[in-house]
């Protein structure tokens, strides 16, 4: 498999203070095996695999006080203009550029919003090996109550182009890189769970049957933040793991793409 493209999502990550708790969680629910990075220094960071295949990580917190969280990472060939992109549009570099072993190079930033997201430098490490598939990532989201500024700061940084669509009862925008639509954006609608929450990139991982997952997460210990429903790229829930983080699932509907 090619490394994913520059612009494109290509890798989510969980950190957690309870990696084993958390392990436990994601492989009863998805059917993930864990490979452990060996060096001492990593903290005890997983690669959780799919039928032998990469398919997302989990790994301790960046600080103590820091609440578990599901992070989004955006392939990239050059994390340092990435970075300074990112200021110049009114954005927020949290994690400079950084080598990860000999893995590949990573950086963490804020848009103007508060909205935390990741870049990805491939080395040996290339990032998600499957994606669309039960137990992969499908898509990637970005919820905030600023769509406007949102357009003109993913535009700036990675050259994305916002492309509307009228839902019922918001405006849903595609992210497009080059010829593919690559990840959405959406306004709060009241779901609850966010309320007061700032900006924030949320993940979604493929599953056979939505219900029954979300039934499944919560005999494990998770909740049902908001219960499966039709959405345009499928049937949707939205969960949280035992420990606190966010994600959602979807069936994804004939064409196995969660593009909306």
């Amino acid at each position: 498999m090619a490394n994913v493209p520059p612009g494109v999502p290509c890798w989510a990550d969980l950190a957690t203070a309870d990696l084993a708790a958390a392990k436990r969680f994601y492989t009863e629910l998805f059917g993930w095996t864990g490979r452990v990075t060996p060096q001492p220094e990593a903290g005890g960071y997983t690669t959780f695999l799919l039928d032998g295949l990469a398919a997302a990580g989990i790994g301790p917190p960046a600080t103590p006080e820091q609440v578990p969280i599901w992070s989004t990472y955006v392939a990239t060939d050059d994390p340092e203009l990435v970075a300074t992109r990112v200021e110049a549009a009114g954005g927020q570099v949290v994690v400079p550029p950084l080598q990860i072993f000999d893995q590949g190079r990573m950086a963490v930033f804020a848009d103007p919003a508060g909205a935390t997201f990741s870049v990805w430098q491939p080395m040996e490490m290339r990032g998600a090996e499957v994606f669309n598939t039960p137990g992969a990532m499908s898509w990637t989201e970005l919820v905030t109550p600023d769509p406007e500024g949102a357009k003109t700061f993913y535009e700036l940084v990675f050259g994305w182009q916002p492309e509307d669509h009228s839902t019922d009862p918001v405006t849903y925008t595609g992210w497009r890189c080059g010829d593919q639509v690559v990840a959405g954006m959406m306004p709060p609608i009241g779901d609850g769970f966010s309320a007061g929450l700032p900006a924030y990139w949320s993940v979604y991982f493929a599953v056979a049957d939505a219900d029954a997952a979300a039934v499944r997460a919560t005999e494990l210990g998770g909740d049902v933040l908001v219960p499966p429903m039709d959405a345009p790229a499928g049937r949707t829930a939205a969960l949280r793991d035992p420990q606190g983080a966010l994600f959602w699932i979807v069936t994804l509907r004939p064409g196995g793409s969660a593009s909306f």
